[in-house]
């Protein structure tokens, strides 16, 4: 078990750094921001051209790639070493900081025109920030751009023109629940959030805890407020920008204070000691059959499948339902992207890569290596029996009905940061829905006066 808490809390602290730096607009690690390593993703060849007729199309092109130093290289580095064999190119990984100084060194390396030939960036609100008609190459016309994901595609572009492809696997915030107590108990995956209070009540007749909460680790109280945002946007549609704007609250917007509502509904079903219970805790109580569910970012499903792989088929995923059974969706976070530099030298090489890089032999090189907490953003790519059957089958049913939005980070680079502290209070018991919704708008209002945004 010692074991056991010592993988859990490495995992845990790789994931708490994920949720930030997506939650949190970029901000991140302090480390100056160093000039990047260069280091060769694979054993390569000479770089001298190829003379001989049978050469792959690419023999002697190098590339350069950059990419922040906290993210997983094991699959990227399985398809470079593929695209060398199938194309003949060599990419070259460069290393950059995360955070905030990461951002900088991005920002500066743009301007001053001295960007890596490929990118691994974000995408949404911060992508639109970088201003990437100016710097990146347009994907539109390309023939696979019509095989990304909708949901992806949305997040990847700007004015209507697509700039990146996913660098790995999607994740969502989302209800993930053991399906051996479901079992047990006969119940069905509820599609309104009055049907998951009336499946919460039959589980706790049962003896069980019904909602498993991990509140000693602030950042996991405000994923239920988060994966919430499918229903928010699905009801209006224009909440992001109008918020973005400050012509829409929570507070005042009848779905979003619902949002908070759902954190208060929930605290009677907590188990006793959330306050105390940390986010390894949690995956325990999860794995082991103790509690029934846990909203939490989906990356969960790694955690759990490393410490409890007996029990990650019992593991299942569905989204916080809304109020509207005919339109239950799940909200999704979008991995980073990878982009072109529209002024590098090697353009036609770049767009093969980047084209390859989504191939079926590229995804299954890259998910051999990796644990998909998420469908990959292609479409008709279908996922190994390797990869858990929440993703696999119950979150891949999402996507394939068409019933995705991101979370609302990926539509305004406006969040409170102290949402974590809000939601915790919401729900604890300590604020009502109304007081919550408020605060958190009060708090949204400081940082969009801090973007330049006219709010009042």
């Amino acid at each position: 078990m010692k074991k056991h808490k010592l993988l859990a809390l490495l995992l845990s602290l790789a994931l708490l750094v994920g949720v930030l730096a997506a939650c949190g607009g970029g901000a991140g690690s302090s480390a100056p921001a160093a000039e990047p390593e260069s280091t060769p993703a694979a054993d390569t060849p000479s770089s001298a051209p190829a003379a001989d007729a049978g050469a792959l199309p690419y023999e002697g092109v190098t590339l350069s790639l950059l990419k922040d130093g906290d993210s997983a290289d094991a699959g990227i580095e399985a398809v470079i070493a593929l695209a060398e064999e199938k194309l003949g190119m060599v990419v070259e990984i460069e290393y950059r900081v995360s955070g905030s100084d990461g951002d900088n060194l991005v920002k500066t390396r743009l301007a001053s025109g001295e960007m890596s030939d490929l990118l691994m960036y974000n995408c949404g609100s911060l992508l639109a920030a970088l201003n990437p008609a100016e710097y990146f190459i347009d994907l539109s016309g390309q023939p696979f751009a019509d095989t990304i994901d909708d949901t992806f595609r949305d997040a990847a572009s700007v004015d209507g023109a697509l700039y990146g492809v996913p660098f790995t696997s999607s994740s969502a915030g989302a209800v993930v629940y053991n399906k051996a107590i479901y079992e047990e108990l006969e119940l069905e995956v509820p599609h309104t959030w009055d049907d998951f209070l009336t499946n919460c009540e039959t589980i706790e007749a049962a003896g069980y805890d019904a909602m498993i909460g991990s509140f000693a680790d602030a950042w996991t109280s405000q994923v239920v407020f988060l994966g919430d945002n499918y229903n928010i946007i699905a009801a209006e549609p224009d909440f992001a920008a109008e918020f973005e704007a400050g012509a829409a609250k929570y507070a005042t917007t009848p779905v979003g204070l619902q949002s908070f509502q759902k954190m208060v509904d929930l605290h009677p079903y907590y188990n006793e000691d959330y306050l105390a219970t940390t986010f390894d805790d949690a995956c325990d109580k999860l794995a082991m059959g103790e509690g029934a569910h846990w909203i939490m970012l989906t990356q969960v499903l790694t955690t759990i499948n490393e410490l409890y792989p007996e029990a990650i088929d019992d593991m299942g995923v569905f989204g916080v339902p809304g109020d509207d059974a005919a339109d239950h969706g799940l909200t999704v976070w979008m991995p980073s992207a990878i982009y072109g530099n529209k002024d590098a030298e090697n353009q036609d090489a770049i767009i093969a890569f980047l084209e390859f890089y989504v191939s079926t032999e590229a995804l299954d090189a890259y998910a051999a290596t990796s644990s998909a907490e998420g469908p990959y953003l292609v479409k008709g790519y279908e996922l190994g029996d390797t990869a858990p059957l929440a993703v696999r089958e119950d979150m891949q049913a999402f996507f394939d009905a068409g019933k995705t939005i991101t979370a609302l980070e990926f539509m305004t680079a406006v969040k409170g940061p102290n949402c974590d502290a809000i939601c915790q209070e919401a729900g604890s018991g300590q604020t009502t829905a109304e007081q919550a919704a408020a605060a958190y708008d009060e708090d949204c209002k400081k940082q969009a006066l801090q973007l330049g945004l006219n709010w009042e």
